[in-house]
């Protein structure tokens, strides 16, 4: 069936097959993905073939291409860990394993680039065994103590190092993989990572924990280690305690909503709004960036409190305002009126006419829906009033409005 099954993805990644220009190959790597991804659902040892054929095609194809951007590297860093589980999970025979593993192996190897290199990480995995594991680790164990000879006529890097750590875990060599890593050049996280999940699978948690929190070298990220001291107090039931240790600075989004949501679902006992003030908290002199998280999360009154703590994007106020204008006008209010505050003071970034007027609008129209239309007038025209940033932007704008 391999043999007859025509892959629509092998034809796209021949050798340089792309250009300088990243949008064409990030697509193509997506579809390749879906494709064998679907085939997975019905055929898993078609897949795993099909997964390791892409694997094989994509650094020589991607040869040519600009990764400046981090687009395309991104896109084959999640493409490699959709077909770990793919080979790794697959009901292949010995022999076809061990086959698929040397060809995957010599794409390894030859990945200049480099773009699987995260593959090492994952060789254990991939091997699906402890008898097949224990066979690479023997077959990689030697380089490793070579690479990390303290001869200098004799160390250097080995590509396969990661592969060799990861295949001493899945054999269940636990002890001499942490023999092994007392023997690493330097403390490096990338390392001494399967170390502590070695502990962890002796059941020394505690020593693990401690194991972790010394594993930091220079460059590594403290918020991969914080995870995995997460991780290890989760697993034993000490949520609190992983919360108060760990739980922010392991949890990182691109967003603070992003970032508020994460942790949120991490600890779904823990009160939202103890959450929110925590990573306010972490974040002094920035509360009002955590405005957005607290309205998701309903909590009005501390939303307010955040936009008034610190600067907050006028057009996040402005759009609560507008959105809130009939359901909540009070909050409405408060939004619009934090808005005009910050414009006031000179925040946001290219500022137009039409924002302030925007502003203006939506605060009176919920303040009209609130029955305080009045004495919100009144309220900002003390605003716009103290208004002494640059040429009193605000006020040239709203002036007639307010009959300044």
């Amino acid at each position: 069936m391999a043999k007859r099954h025509k892959w629509q993805f092998a034809s796209r990644f021949r050798k340089g097959a792309f250009g300088w220009r990243s949008q064409l190959p990030v697509k193509r790597v997506k579809e390749a993905t879906s494709e064998i991804k679907k085939v997975a659902r019905k055929d898993p040892v078609l897949a795993a073939e099909g997964a390791v054929r892409f694997l094989e095609k994509v650094s020589p194809a991607l040869e040519h291409v600009d990764g400046s951007s981090g687009a395309i590297g991104t896109a084959v860093y999640r493409a490699v860990e959709a077909m770990v589980p793919i080979i790794a999970e697959a009901p292949l025979d010995p022999k076809k394993r061990a086959a698929l593993l040397e060809r995957l192996w010599t794409a390894f190897q030859e990945d200049d680039m480099p773009y699987i290199e995260t593959v090492g990480d994952y060789w254990g995995e991939l091997c699906a065994s402890p008898e097949l594991a224990s066979e690479w680790a023997d077959r990689l164990l030697g380089i490793v103590r070579l690479s990390w000879s303290p001869d200098p006529n004799t160390r250097g890097f080995f590509k396969g190092t990661f592969a060799c750590l990861s295949c001493l875990l899945t054999a269940g060599r636990n002890e001499e993989l942490l023999a092994l890593l007392e023997e690493a050049p330097h403390v490096w996280w990338h390392y001494r990572k399967f170390g502590v999940r070695a502990l962890v699978a002796l059941g020394r948690k505690a020593e693990a924990l401690r194991y972790a929190e010394a594993s930091g070298g220079l460059n590594d990220s403290p918020f991969a280690i914080a995870r995995a001291c997460e991780e290890i107090l989760l697993s034993s039931g000490l949520a609190e305690e992983a919360y108060q240790r760990y739980a922010l600075q392991a949890t990182r989004r691109t967003t603070y909503l992003a970032t508020f949501r994460a942790v949120a679902k991490r600890y779904p006992d823990l009160p939202p709004e103890r959450i929110l003030r925590d990573l306010a908290e972490s974040t002094p002199g920035e509360e009002g960036k955590w405005f957005a998280a607290a309205k998701d999360a309903k909590l009005f009154d501390l939303a307010v409190e955040l936009a008034n703590q610190s600067p907050c994007d006028p057009r996040t106020l402005t759009r609560a305002a507008r959105d809130f204008a009939e359901e909540n006008p009070g909050f409405a209010v408060d939004a619009g009126t934090a808005a005009l505050r910050w414009l006031v003071e000179g925040y946001g970034f290219e500022i137009t006419s039409f924002d302030v007027l925007k502003a203006y609008k939506h605060t009176m129209v919920a303040a009209e829906n609130a029955g305080c239309r009045q004495e919100v007038f009144d309220r900002l025209i003390e605003l716009v009033r103290s208004e002494t940033f640059g040429e009193r932007f605000v006020t040239k704008v709203l002036g007639k409005e307010l009959g300044l």
